[in-house]
């Protein structure tokens, strides 16, 4: 079965997020492909280093919400652009996906959400009746993709991102069998305010997946007060500093986020309540440049399947250590 891990970046801050997170994959010994999705708001030089780690890629337009109203609500006024991530449901060349947001870490080998069905995902720490968004299990399908693209022009979002979008397309997800509910390792929030400090002392040796909620990532200058959870924290900037820095082009060593995003500027289809006309629109844009993606796909793909038989090679050969390894060795410093 084709299956792969995928992940978005939309500015050069989450392309390294991304590049983390695609080693921390390695260090875990998955044994699925990497796909990132990403904008032309990545640079040049950034993007390089992408397709230099991932297995696959493609570029994508941005779809942004523009519902600034309710992404002022919850203080993000940078998250109506992930909606973009709804392309992933037209990476049809697999069989079962798992979606990562560029925030998120591996800490232990979770190769087994694979057989998780659609759709799966962790409940959210704010709302726990509802899911959070930014790890879950999928299934690639373009009449998936259309649905979500009109039902996001019908209906919109209520947090503004895509969170709430999502929730609301799966809104039956609390009544879903519990195979469809990810246990809380795997989206385990990083920051310590979150945390409830004794049940992470007890169960904090099980935790896979962890995701750095907030405005504060680990690849921004300055972040001595960050508010995450040392461990965690440490462990990215180790991976940073082992596997990524020493490749990235000058001046991208760590990332600086303007005042206000630097996103692709698009003209938003969501939310002004014109119903099926944006939503048509909304189709003929995405169809139109779905032929170049699938060109850059293509151009940016492995020409042959890569060996993924050993669990602990890179893309480029070199052999890696297993994430116990890795992850005790830093927590013993």
């Amino acid at each position: 079965m084709s299956t792969a891990w995928v992940t978005l970046a939309t500015n050069d801050g989450y392309a390294l997020g991304a590049l983390v997170l695609a080693h921390s994959l390695r260090r875990a010994k998955t044994r699925h492909h990497l796909h990132i999705l990403y904008t032309d708001g990545v640079t040049a030089q950034m993007r390089s280093r992408l397709l230099a780690v991932f297995h696959n890629s493609t570029r994508v337009d941005v779809l942004d919400s523009n519902d600034t109203e309710n992404l002022a609500l919850i203080g993000r006024p940078d998250l109506g652009v992930t909606f973009t991530k709804l392309h992933c449901w037209r990476l049809t060349q697999y069989e079962k996906c798992v979606f990562l947001d560029a925030d998120t870490l591996i800490i232990q080998n979770c190769d087994e959400l694979f057989e998780r069905p659609e759709f799966a995902a962790a409940p959210d720490i704010g709302w726990p009746d509802l899911f959070n968004s930014g790890v879950f299990v999928f299934v690639p399908s373009n009449d998936a993709y259309q649905k979500l693209v009109e039902f996001g022009t019908q209906h919109g979002t209520f947090d503004g991102g895509d969170q709430g979008l999502l929730n609301l397309y799966f809104s039956n997800w609390r009544e879903m069998d519990a195979s469809h509910r990810l246990p809380f390792i795997y989206n385990v929030t990083s920051g310590s305010i979150y945390s409830y400090k004794a049940a992470y002392q007890l169960f904090g040796g099980n935790v896979k997946i962890v995701r750095f909620l907030g405005t504060v990532k680990p690849w921004h200058r300055d972040t001595s007060k960050h508010g995450h959870q040392n461990d965690h924290w440490g462990y990215w900037q180790q991976i940073f500093r082992e596997d990524v820095s020493q490749n990235l082009p000058n001046g991208l060593v760590r990332y600086t986020p303007p005042k206000s995003p630097s996103y692709v500027e698009i003209k938003s289809y969501f939310g002004d309540g014109s119903g099926s006309e944006n939503a048509s629109v909304l189709m003929q844009t995405s169809s139109q440049s779905q032929n170049q993606e699938r060109s850059t796909t293509e151009a940016h793909s492995k020409s042959t399947t890569p060996d993924l038989t050993s669990e602990s090679t890179y893309k480029d050969g070199t052999p890696g250590k297993s994430d116990q390894e890795r992850y005790t060795a830093w927590i013993k410093k």
